[in-house]
Parts: C-alpha cells; sequence; structure tokens
C-alpha cells in the first residue's frame, strides 16, 4: 500500500524543508490563534514560497468567518481549505463555492456515532480527516490523543479519507495497518515541544510511511 503523508502545523523552513526532501504530499499552516502552531498570513506566504507544485498546501481553520479566510488567502497560497471546527455541510458547501477551492473536513472521533455521523459530509468535502476527539476545553486538534482504529476499519467511504490523531512514526504501521488508511496526517507526532516541529521527527515519520 502506498502511504501519502500530511505535516501539519509547520512554521519553520527547517520543518518545511524536512518535510519537502522526506516526501510529504501535503504541508499544513495552522490558521487558529489559539493554538500553539498557528502563523500570520505574512509568514505562512513566506513558507509557502518555498512549496513546489505538485505539494499539496493547505490551511486549517476552525470556525473562521469569510473575511478571516479571506484575509489569508490574499496573502498565502492555499491549495486545500481544512475545517477543523463544527462547520456543519451547508457551511463546508459555502466556502467551497465563496473560494473555489477543495475543502477537506474534519470528524472527531471516539465511537461508531461519530463515524455514522461523518456520512452526511461525503456529498459537500472533498476528502474527509478523522481525528480523535479532545475533551472539553482542549485544542480542536494537535492534541497527541488517539482513537480506536478499528472504528474505521472496513468502511468504505465516498470520498478520500486521510487518519490523524496521535500518529508517530513508530505507531504508524500499526494504525495503518488496523485502519487501512492511505493518507495520514501528524502534527505533534514530530515536535519537541508543543509547535515546535523537530525535523528528525518528521524524517522518521516518512520514512516510516515509505516504508508501508
Amino acid at each position: 500500500m502506498s502511504v501519502l503523508a500530511k505535516i501539519c502545523g509547520l512554521s519553520s523552513e527547517e520543518a518545511i524543508a524536512a518535510a519537502l526532501l522526506g516526501g510529504a504530499a501535503y504541508l499544513g499552516f495552522v490558521f487558529y490563534p489559539k493554538s500553539p502552531r498557528a502563523v500570520g498570513a505574512e509568514r505562512a506566504a513566506r513558507l509557502a514560497a518555498a512549496i513546489p507544485k505538485g505539494v499539496c498546501r493547505v490551511g486549517l481553520f476552525v470556525d473562521a468567518a469569510d473575511e478571516a479566510i479571506g484575509a489569508i488567502l490574499d496573502e498565502a497560497p492555499l491549495d486545500l481549505l481544512q475545517l477543523h471546527g463544527g462547520e456543519s455541510p451547508e457551511r463546508v458547501e459555502d466556502l467551497k463555492r465563496r473560494f473555489g477551492l477543495p475543502v477537506m473536513k474534519a470528524v472527531r472521533i471516539a465511537g461508531e456515532d461519530d463515524v455514522a455521523a461523518a456520512e452526511r459530509f461525503e456529498g459537500v468535502a472533498d476528502l474527509l480527516l478523522f481525528d480523535a476527539k479532545a475533551p472539553r476545553g482542549a485544542l480542536p486538534g494537535g492534541n497527541g490523543l488517539l482513537f480506536d482504529w478499528r472504528l474505521l476499519a472496513g468502511h468504505s467511504w465516498r470520498r478520500p479519507w486521510m487518519l490523524s490523531g496521535g500518529l508517530n512514526a513508530e505507531l504508524l504501521p500499526e494504525a495503518v495497518r488496523v485502519s487501512g488508511a492511505s493518507l495520514v496526517d501528524v502534527s505533534s507526532g514530530v515536535e519537541s515541544a508543543p509547535g515546535k516541529k523537530d525535523p528528525s521527527k518528521i524524517r522518521a515519520f516518512l520514512e516510516a510511511a515509505r516504508a508501508l
């Protein structure tokens, strides 16, 4: 199985270089001010300038207003919007139409009901991302939390989907084996501290993905 990887929460040239050298297919920038991984539009634009065509530049937003998203897009070239909040299917559809970009909708998973609820996004989102449901008061993502990958095993989706939530180089082979994922996402699992990406961990994660 060929497994493609997304490195999320990038904020330094060194991390970008490690991700590109390792063959990451998606590079993610966080535009959620409360996150330790948040970057501004100007910084993201400078970092994105080093990303060649063929590598997807992803912007992560959490229940963001149109004006906030538009202000980012005016400066930073993005290829994909990642919605990581409580956005409805109608909101996904509206943002696709308004900004003319594909949308990946994150769905927080704790049990079977959450998996079933994800189906309502299949008709509007271009991709789905399954992340662990965070406890009340925690950040919506990047918490290093796992969920039961067996919840996804054998499920047939009409859209491409990405596995996230607490992954790292050591856990990746088992996560892919159990869930059947062919797209994976990592953030805290390649950090030395919250928001500080470790190039050596990025390289190790991408090596693990290539080996699958």
